[in-house]
């Protein structure tokens, strides 16, 4: 049988078709394999990521007063909030057919491969940035092959389950620009001090450059490296068509102003303050360690920066150099409760341990306690009490008492209230203490703000019990408020980094003790800062109405007192409880209040106290307590609830005779003697 044989051109048209079809149908399927297989990855979830971000502190002008972060120092700010310049930057430089490509740029991976290969290394990076953003967020930097692997799939999620703006937003948020400094937020405040919604275009030049070696490039430790990469930038900014070579060219000539390292490092105003907002983020509003240290959120608060400087001169001006004595401050707004400044101790840096929480014997400084108490239980500004050593019994077992006044000065006569006050007089304050009852001190304490435990015992009219000095403030606030008591604030709102609001708070005043009596006690702590009273001697620095008390024991020095604006207690002493020098130690909360009042309230205008109208006034003749009359020598303006003031006029001074030869003396001689 004859064979016949196939013509060698259909054979190899048929091979051809053959193999055609092969290849449509294995193009076909792995068309359908990788589309399934996109899918499976759409399908994936991304692993979890923690993107760590800064919480900013701000104070009452909403200043930055301090943030925090662990390590990665960064402020996720969205794509619409970053300047376009600086997007094009980062594109031109590290990934310029970015809105092109899938993920991959081929022709760079194909050119890095062969250089791999070439030199038997993995040192060639071709990667975009889908690519560099999968492995910062998910991998670890090791150049092996099995993460090059774990990287390209993620590239792909990525690139799934986001557009390209916001897989810019995220790359420009998570980068590390050096310093501690991630994202393009945090870098502008590292490098320029300003946010980066104000970087101009050299600026933004100079940051895109840093992710390629922050520790080569960045300005602070090599700017000659700093300005050679700038200028590649800008050469790919203008290869890319994002500038024109004459506005690069501007770019790179323009002279940059770096911000200090130590002052981006180092930001933090009133450490003692931020210590005390965070302790209240965590424990009074729950909100947890991690999200508080590193989640981003934005806490508002109520320190006046511009009051908290004056605080601190003012510590710095009188505070010893040659003695580890330590100082609180605390000023609280009276109808707010803000906390406008706090300072709890000489230097953080040296100790951490904030003194304006610390417990401490406040002295004759809470007597303006014990006289609100003996106001609401029939005392009046004149009642008067014996000044004179006394030995005082109590108690079912005739226990005896002997309080001293300072230094053993005694009137050793009968003093009203408001002497008493004036000259911190503690026979008047026991006597007073244990005539009303001491249980009443202890609940009008309470009712003011001190929530530190007292005990009824005579010694507490003289503040042997401990108090904290921003426990004091709080009570000083509630009587400058004209009674009314407000939970101090230090927080206003805390925000998570989306916005939304986790914590907001109200001032909340209730009205503890009445008007009239806060007033007429306010008028007679006025008396403290004048003559014959405690702190007279700092009375020239003041230049507006002030009423106040100081306090003194062996180990602590206080002075406490208020304008209509503002309530502060100064707090002086050593931490190890040794004893005060009387004349180096125990006089410097006076200067200290007094100066930090005044520079505190320069822009605020003077203002007087209040007067309700349930109050009545009246001249006192002082040395009668009896109303002044026509001919009284020295006359007293005093306040009084209705029904309470005296009735009766002093008597008319005596007319002295003169003595005989006084009468012989002729006119001429009486008018040269006169």
């Amino acid at each position: 049988m004859e064979i016949k044989r196939e013509d060698p051109l259909v054979r190899w048209l048929r091979i051809a078709g053959r193999t055609i079809r092969y290849l449509a149908i294995a193009s076909v399927l792995f068309a359908i394999c990788a589309g399934l297989f996109l899918l499976y990855l759409r399908s994936q979830p991304l692993p979890q990521t923690d993107l760590n971000e800064t919480t900013t502190i701000y104070g009452a002008d909403s200043s930055v007063i301090a943030t925090l972060y662990k390590g990665e120092n960064r402020v996720f700010l969205p794509l619409d909030k970053i300047p376009k310049h600086v997007q094009n930057a980062s594109i031109a430089i590290e990934d310029r057919k970015f809105y092109e490509h899938p993920g991959f740029d081929m022709t760079r991976i194909a050119g890095a491969a062969f250089n791999d290969i070439r030199t038997l290394s993995k040192a060639e990076g071709a990667s975009t940035i889908t690519m560099q953003l999968a492995r910062n967020l998910y991998l670890s930097h090791d150049k092996t092959w099995s993460r090059k692997y774990k990287e390209a799939l993620l590239t792909i999620q990525l690139e799934l389950n986001y557009t390209k703006p916001q897989l810019l937003e995220l790359y420009l948020n998570q980068i590390y620009y050096g310093h501690a400094a991630y994202g393009i937020q945090a870098a502008a405040k590292t490098y320029f001090g300003k946010n980066a919604a104000d970087l101009d275009l050299a600026e933004a030049s100079m940051l895109a450059g840093l992710p390629k070696g922050p520790k080569f490039f960045s300005p602070f430790r090599d700017e000659q490296a700093a300005k050679n990469r700038q200028r590649i930038v800008l050469n790919a900014m203008v290869a890319e068509g994002y500038l024109t070579r004459t506005q690069a060219d501007a770019a790179y000539a323009e002279k940059l102003t770096f911000a200090s390292p130590a002052a981006a490092k180092n930001q933090t105003i009133a450490p003692y303050f931020r210590d005390y907002v965070i302790k209240l983020a965590k424990e009074k509003y729950g909100i947890e360690e991690d999200l508080v240290e590193h989640g981003g959120l934005k806490i508002y608060t109520t320190l006046d920066p511009h009051m908290q400087q004056k605080a601190e001169e003012a510590v710095k001006k009188y505070m010893p150099k040659d003695r580890p004595l330590q100082t609180a401050l605390v000023a609280i707004e009276p109808q707010t409760g803000y906390i406008r400044t706090m300072v709890g101790g000489r230097d953080y840096t040296k100790s951490q341990y904030n003194r304006a929480l610390a417990l401490r014997q406040p002295g004759s400084s809470i007597k303006p306690v014990l006289y609100m108490a003996a106001l609401e239980n029939g005392y009046t500004p004149l009642t008067q009490i014996k000044s004179e050593p006394t030995v005082f019994t109590f108690g079912n077992h005739n226990e005896t008492y002997t309080p001293h006044n300072f230094g053993d000065q005694y009137a050793n006569n009968y003093i009203n209230m408001g002497q008493a006050i004036a000259r911190s007089d503690n026979i008047y304050a026991v006597q007073t203490h244990l005539t009303i009852g001491p249980d009443k001190m202890v609940s009008t304490a309470k009712r003011l703000g001190i929530d530190s435990p007292f005990r009824p015992i005579p010694s507490l009219a003289l503040g042997s019990a401990p108090v904290m000095p921003l426990e004091l403030t709080r009570a000083f606030a509630t009587i400058a408020d004209q009674g009314q008591k407000t939970e101090p604030l230090a927080i206003t709102r805390i925000e998570d980094r989306a916005g939304n609001v986790l914590v907001e708070t109200e001032p909340q005043a209730q009205q503890v003790v009445s008007k009239e009596n806060a007033f007429i006690l306010t008028h007679l702590m006025e008396k403290v800062f004048a003559p014959g009273g405690t702190a007279n001697r700092v009375s020239g620095q003041l230049h507006r109405p002030v009423a106040g008390k100081t306090g003194t024991t062996d180990y602590d020095a206080w002075l406490a007192g208020f304008t209509p604006q503002l309530a502060t207690a100064v707090w002086v002493g050593y931490d190890d409880n040794r004893k005060l020098d009387e004349v180096a130690d125990a006089r410097l909360a006076a200067p200290i209040w007094a100066a930090f009042m005044e520079s505190a309230l320069t822009s605020t205008p003077p203002a007087t106290f209040p007067v309700p109208e349930g109050v009545v006034p009246a001249y006192i003749d002082p040395i009668s307590g009896k109303l002044a009359g026509p001919n009284s020598k020295t006359q007293e303006l005093m306040y009084f609830v209705p029904g309470t003031a005296p009735t009766e006029y002093a008597p008319e001074p005596v007319p002295v005779k003169p003595f005989p030869e006084e009468e012989k003396k002729s006119f001429w001689e009486k008018w040269k003697f006169w």
